[in-house]
């Protein structure tokens, strides 16, 4: 009796699992599309449809001005949430993300300087140069991580070299923005505390591509990161070249943190919070089901906090920084009390 029991359990498990990730995925999307709605119709002046087709300023405000900055912020999101998946994955620890560490500090230190380097010199800096040089500040941050990683053996003492960075890399911008003559050099120091305004068209291009390769990249990865997940020696086992997986696996989070970073500035507590609610949400870290997740849950998380920093208080907006930081934190506080 006990062993039939048993066997019906198991088979049921499968379908359970089924069952779960279509919930889990149904829940996101319908979000996705409330939030995105949300923004597109929220603002200083609401539209109706007929008005949207029938009127020129409102025609050109949602296409121009709203839509892209929805489409931003459910881009970098996702984004910011699985470079977040990555570096757990990487350091093994459930509180280590690009902001944590101080990756997003060095790519705003770096695209920061190099901001000012062509205003100074009346350049204006392209979208893509603006992400090489947001990617050699990640590189940057992240080779200091992982110099300090050969020294420390516990990982929250790597944590807090990683905030030490991003403190160190955040004081060396304000000192530079501070101080910098020009008026649109000053304000740099919006940027330096994250917003998704702004956006154009032709920002919301090169973001998609970059992204979109990138998880293209991650996404054939699902294997050898499942199989990380379980150890070195069993990845190894596995047929994983871990040396190589391990260069991978950074470069792909750090183009993944740099383009969030130099469109947006630095974004707090997403690639931290968002891996973790996805893990609770659908009940496993396999990555075929985790990466996908992740971009989703990243982008309702950011356009929900995009849609509550524009309305808030209105007419003043609040720093998408300090936003995210509001609602996940708490997620990142549960989460140390719960291994503690």
């Amino acid at each position: 009796m006990l062993q039939r029991k048993t066997l019906q359990f198991m088979s049921m498990m499968p379908k359970n699992r089924a069952l779960r990730y279509m919930t889990g995925y149904g829940i996101l999307s319908i979000l996705l599309v409330m939030f995105v709605f949300l923004g597109v119709n929220t603002g200083s002046v609401t539209y109706s449809l007929s008005q949207i087709f029938q009127e020129e300023m409102a025609y050109r405000i949602i296409l121009d001005i709203r839509m892209p900055r929805v489409l931003a912020a459910a881009i970098l999101g996702g984004a910011l949430s699985v470079s977040g998946f990555l570096l757990q994955t990487f350091f093994h620890n459930p509180i280590a993300g690009p902001f944590v560490l101080g990756i997003s500090s060095g790519a705003k230190l770096i695209v920061a300087l190099s901001m000012i380097w062509f205003l100074e010199r009346g350049i204006h800096a392209s979208s893509i140069v603006m992400v090489l040089a947001a990617f050699a500040g990640s590189m940057l941050s992240m080779g200091v991580v992982l110099l300090a990683a050969r020294r420390v053996t516990s990982m929250s003492t790597l944590v807090v070299c990683g905030v030490m960075i991003g403190y160190i890399c955040s004081a060396v911008t304000d000192f530079v923005v501070t101080f910098a003559e020009d008026s649109n050099i000053v304000n740099l120091h919006n940027w330096s505390l994250g917003s998704f305004s702004g956006m154009s068209w032709y920002h919301v291009r090169i973001m998609a591509v970059v992204v979109f390769v990138t998880l293209v990249c991650v996404f054939l990865l699902s294997k050898p990161i499942g199989a990380y997940q379980l150890g070195e020696d069993y990845a190894r086992n596995m047929g994983v070249n871990v040396k190589v997986f391990r260069v991978f696996l950074i470069l792909l989070s750090s183009v993944l943190s740099a383009c969030v970073t130099a469109f947006a500035g630095p974004i707090s507590f997403v690639g931290i919070a968002v891996p973790q609610l996805m893990k609770m949400l659908f009940g496993t870290a396999k990555p075929i089901i985790m990466i996908p997740a992740c971009f989703m849950g990243g982008a309702v998380f950011c356009l929900f906090c995009d849609l509550t920093a524009r309305t808030l208080f209105a007419p003043t907006e609040l720093s998408i920084s300090s936003v995210t930081a509001v609602f996940g934190a708490p997620v990142v506080l549960y989460m140390m009390m719960r291994k503690a």
